[in-house]
């Protein structure tokens, strides 16, 4: 797993940074991102990666949230240059509080 820091240079043609900046605009009041990684990944046909966000919730109803999440995200057109958004998924993480957002970006 790589971790991500605003800080580290962005690897060439890696869309991380600028996906992070693109979700941070769209999540809703109240829902603070945390420290995000990423995760190389490769089918027979495709090769991408796995973008991982934790979420932390200040108030509401986490399954709620994350359905309605979903259907936001999915419904995005991402401005990703060379790279496609594949699959988007929002789920509750371990926290009462707490959410994981993944998002697999695949290679254009």
């Amino acid at each position: 797993m790589i971790r991500w820091s605003p800080a580290a240079p962005a690897r060439p043609g890696c869309p991380h940074r600028r996906l992070s900046r693109l979700l941070a605009r769209e999540l809703p009041h109240g829902l603070t991102l945390g420290a995000s990684t990423l995760r190389p990944w490769a089918s027979a046909n495709f090769v991408g990666a796995r973008h991982l966000f934790p979420c932390v919730a200040a108030v509401g109803d986490i399954p709620l949230l994350c359905r309605a999440l979903r259907q936001r995200l999915s419904a995005i057109e991402w401005a990703l240059a060379g790279h496609i958004v594949a699959d988007i998924a929002v789920e509750p993480a371990g926290a009462a509080d707490a959410l994981r957002i993944e998002i697999l970006t695949v290679e254009d």
